[in-house]
C-alpha cells in the first residue's frame, strides 16, 4: 500500500509539472511550446514572455535644461508633473501619467537624461515596444510673443528676424528666442507687440540686407 501511495503521489507531482502559472499578472506573448510538447531544461529557453502593462512604463530622453525646469517646478509646487502620452497615430492616451524616476546620470554624448513615466492602462491598449511622445506642461506664459519658426533665421549662433517698418522698409533685428511649440517660436527679447514680421522669403531679405 505504501508503494502504491508513493506511485500516486509521484503521478500527481508529474501532473502538476504540466501546469505552468506566471508569477505576475499581465499579457503573455506567443507561446514557443504547444500542448503536447515535451519541454525540459535545455530544450527551450523560455516558454513565453509575460509583461505587466497596467500600469505601463514609458521611457523618454529629455534635455538637461528640460529636466532642470521640471525638477524645479515639482520642488516649488510640491506636486507631480502631469504627463500626456501622444500615440503614433496622433491620438492622446485618455489616462494621465506621472514621472516615476529619472536615470542617475546625464548622457555626456547627447546631453539628455532618460526619464521613466507611468501611465494607467486599464484596457491593455498600450503594449511594450510602442512609439509615443510624452508631453508635459512646464510653465504658462501669458502674453508671450510668438512667431512662425520659418520667420527666424539662425546665423553664427544668433537669431535674426526681418521686420517691416512703418515706411514699408525691411530691417533685420536680433532677437532672443525661447521655447518652441508646434510651428511657433516664443521670442523673449527683441520684438514688440504690433511689429510686422516677414515669414516668407526671409532668405532673400537676408541676402539683400547683407
Amino acid at each position: 500500500m505504501a508503494a502504491a501511495q508513493a506511485a500516486v503521489d509521484k503521478a500527481q507531482l508529474d501532473l502538476g509539472f504540466t501546469k505552468l502559472i506566471s508569477p505576475i499578472d499581465g499579457i503573455a506573448g506567443i507561446a514557443k511550446a504547444q500542448i503536447g510538447n515535451l519541454v525540459g531544461p535545455g530544450s527551450i529557453d523560455e516558454l513565453t514572455t509575460v509583461s505587466t502593462v497596467d500600469p505601463i512604463k514609458a521611457y523618454a530622453a529629455i534635455s538637461e535644461q528640460e529636466y532642470m525646469k521640471a525638477a524645479e517646478k515639482q520642488s516649488s509646487q510640491r506636486e507631480k508633473v502631469v504627463l500626456e502620452m501622444i500615440l503614433a497615430d496622433g491620438t492622446v492616451h485618455p489616462q494621465k501619467g506621472e514621472v516615476a524616476f529619472a536615470d542617475r546620470q546625464v548622457d555626456v554624448r547627447t546631453g539628455t537624461i532618460r526619464v521613466a513615466s507611468i501611465f494607467p492602462n486599464p484596457n491593455n491598449t498600450l503594449r511594450p515596444g510602442q512609439f509615443a511622445r510624452i508631453r508635459a506642461e512646464i510653465e504658462v506664459r501669458k502674453g508671450a510673443l510668438v512667431i512662425p519658426q520659418r520667420a527666424v533665421t539662425e546665423m553664427q549662433g544668433k537669431y535674426l528676424v526681418a521686420i517691416v517698418g512703418s515706411d514699408n522698409k525691411v530691417a533685420i533685428k536680433p532677437v532672443k528666442a525661447g521655447a518652441r511649440f508646434g510651428q511657433l517660436w516664443v521670442i523673449d527679447e527683441g520684438l514688440k507687440t504690433g511689429e510686422k514680421v516677414v515669414a516668407e522669403g526671409t532668405q532673400k531679405v537676408r541676402k539683400a540686407w547683407w
